[in-house]
């Protein structure tokens, strides 16, 4: 029996592929002993018991990053972390240690290093997380989601849950329409700045929007759950939803989609086939620019940044590409072609070669 112990949370970039591994590793080895380490803090502590995986938690704990209290107090909470994650580990006897990035991976690399237990780590982003870069120094098995990502390891690519890899867009777009309150003769541009929304992507497709209804496509707007100024377009087939749990549905019904680059996203639209105007985050280091690196050298996407993202930029630059249903379809193609859907296939195939040179040891 494999007995795998799997690190990460906090995020859904990181508690994603987390689950979509667990669940295949699950179909591969229906006797598997499945526990995910995470923080109270993260949405682990939601995620993974509606995914009946057994959850185990341990202190948030950050790196700091300058010299203040939180520094000073540091290394003894990192010390006890790593001592309650080697106790885990060796009450638990797990095969192998497994990390998505997050707080609760650093810790988890440590004791395994400790334990000589194997360790296998997934890297979401283009630009590596500290405890990655951590955790990549004591193993070879590496896998990555991004040709651009700086760090060693094999291109394993984004494991993806089922609803997203077995998506049949064409065959469920009506039915999608329908459920969605949207037209299914009229091309779909999906607009989404995440569950939390995007203001700046909000304010501007809803200045333009009767433009972009002009060019004889539809919004969808999933404005989110945190922009409480947002006020919805007044036009005819423009469809505002603040926040949508079925986003395959969003998926089936889109042609093109204006959105943030964040790693799980980017995934995800290249699996189904999905162009994508990106507008990356203003702050933090530049990740997900280069988390859409990919598609966008292979023609699939465009890449806005923030400030420049306006109602102006639309008309000048959108709306005359959705008038163009030829360069829409070639944009398709090449975002098919820079994607993959057996990333949770990938994953595992990296967790049972680590596996086995535990047993052999």
């Amino acid at each position: 029996m494999m007995r795998v112990l799997l690190a990460g949370g906090g995020t859904a970039g990181h508690v994603n592929p987390l689950l979509a591994t667990a669940q295949r590793l699950r179909e591969r080895h229906p006797d598997a002993e499945l526990v995910v380490l995470g923080t109270r803090e993260g949405l682990e502590r939601e995620l993974v018991p509606r995914a009946e995986l057994e959850l185990v938690t341990i202190e948030k704990l950050p790196f700091p990053r300058r010299p203040d209290v939180a520094a000073l107090r540091f290394p003894a909470r990192w010390r006890r972390a790593v001592r309650e994650v080697r106790a885990l580990i060796r009450d638990r006897r797990f095969d192998v240690v497994v990390g998505f990035g997050g707080y609760a991976s650093a810790p988890a690399y440590r004791a395994a290093r400790l334990e000589r237990v194997p360790i296998v780590i997934h890297e979401a982003n283009a630009k590596p997380g500290m405890a990655n870069v951590l955790g990549a120094r004591w193993t070879s098995f590496v896998g990555l989601s991004y040709r651009a990502t700086k760090l060693e390891g094999e291109l394993v690519g984004m494991p993806l849950r089922p609803e997203i890899t077995g998506l049949d867009r064409a065959g469920v777009r009506d039915a999608a329409c329908a459920e969605l309150g949207l037209d299914p003769a009229r091309p779909t541009l999906l607009v989404t700045g995440g569950s939390q929304g995007a203001r700046s992507i909000n304010r501007a497709i809803v200045a333009a929007a009767a433009d972009i209804v002009d060019a004889g496509w539809q919004i969808l707007h999933l404005s989110g759950g945190r922009q409480t100024d947002f006020e919805p377009a007044s036009v005819e087939h423009y469809v505002a939803i603040e926040y949508l749990d079925r986003m395959h549905l969003a998926l089936a019904a889109a042609d093109l989609v204006v959105c943030r680059a964040g790693s799980l996203t980017v995934s995800e639209l290249m699996a189904v086939g999905l162009p994508a105007v990106y507008v990356p985050l203003p702050y933090g280091n530049g990740e997900q620019g280069m988390n859409a690196a990919d598609q966008v050298s292979a023609g699939g996407a465009l890449l806005v940044d923030d400030g420049e993202f306006t109602a102006e930029w639309v008309r000048a630059r959108l709306v005359p590409l959705l008038r163009d249903a030829d360069a829409i379809a070639e944009m398709a193609t090449a975002s098919a072609g820079a994607g993959a859907t057996d990333g949770s296939d990938r994953m595992s195939d990296l967790i049972e070669r680590a596996a086995a040179t535990r047993r052999q040891s």
